[in-house]
């Protein structure tokens, strides 16, 4: 108990799924936890359940003035920034023929563009209180090719890229600021439980007779807050512009595509 005791957390999408864990686990161990989302009500119940370590703010994520506003609040309210898990993301299904313009840019908006805000406004916090740690959540999806959810792989290949970035920024910088990435395999949350019904909507479900694909167990949310409250907590002091896979050998083990 207590790895992140005095640290103050903003996490974003955190009105489930993910977001909620990390928010719930970093919590118990100490943190004031800032939770943010779209997702009014269920924020505020999340928030509300934790207790008096937590309050909810609304926040789009692809607005860079609402960005501006909560950190801003957030220091004048806490007076300090350590942690930003930048969690908030969507997916939908779409190959590389078939993704839409709109989809495309609403994806690389959320993920994107809101992890790029979210370090761009928190660094300058975490300078004045002397340090802090970014997490930025990617995927599997920017390890490996997975043509039914095309614009995700995207986005979230471009928050792997920009975490090393930051990280080398930080470090050149003098700056005591990490900035690490986590990349899920499929974790046991709403996201991932919709996805059957939108490539079925999309069209996309593999024909009947296909091979099924070999078997995965499917982790849990509270396995990803692990690894988040570890690279939130200062045992994690010198690991900085690293992805950290937590996918139960999925990304180790062949592929699904025919010889």
């Amino acid at each position: 108990m207590g790895r992140v005791s005095g640290k103050v957390a903003i996490i974003t999408g955190a009105a489930k799924g993910l977001g909620e864990a990390d928010a719930r686990l970093l919590a118990a161990e100490g943190a004031r936890v800032i939770l943010t989302d779209v997702d009014e009500a269920n924020g505020a119940r999340v928030a509300a359940e934790i207790g008096a370590s937590a309050r909810f703010v609304r926040q789009d994520v692809r607005d860079e003035a609402a960005w501006q506003a909560l950190v801003a609040d957030v220091m004048a309210r806490e007076g300090r920034l350590d942690i930003l898990v930048n969690n908030a993301g969507v997916v939908e299904a779409g190959n590389i023929e078939n993704t839409t313009a709109e989809a495309w840019h609403f994806i690389m908006a959320v993920s994107a563009d809101g992890t790029f805000f979210g370090c761009k406004h928190a660094i300058p916090a975490m300078k004045q209180s002397g340090g802090g740690s970014i997490i930025n959540m990617a995927s599997v999806a920017s390890l490996q090719g997975v043509p039914a959810v095309t614009a995700y792989c995207a986005a979230k290949g471009a928050v792997e890229s920009l975490t090393r970035a930051i990280a080398v920024h930080c470090t050149q910088n003098g700056l005591p600021i990490r900035c690490n990435s986590i990349h899920p395999a499929g974790m046991d949350t709403p996201m991932v439980r919709s996805m059957g019904t939108k490539l079925a909507e999309a069209g996309m479900l593999p024909p009947a007779d296909a091979p099924p694909p070999p078997p995965t167990l499917l982790g849990t949310a509270e396995d990803i807050a692990q690894a988040v409250l570890y690279l939130a907590s200062d045992e994690s002091r010198f690991f900085s512009g690293q992805k950290l896979v937590v996918d139960n050998s999925l990304t180790v083990t062949p592929g699904v595509v025919p010889a």
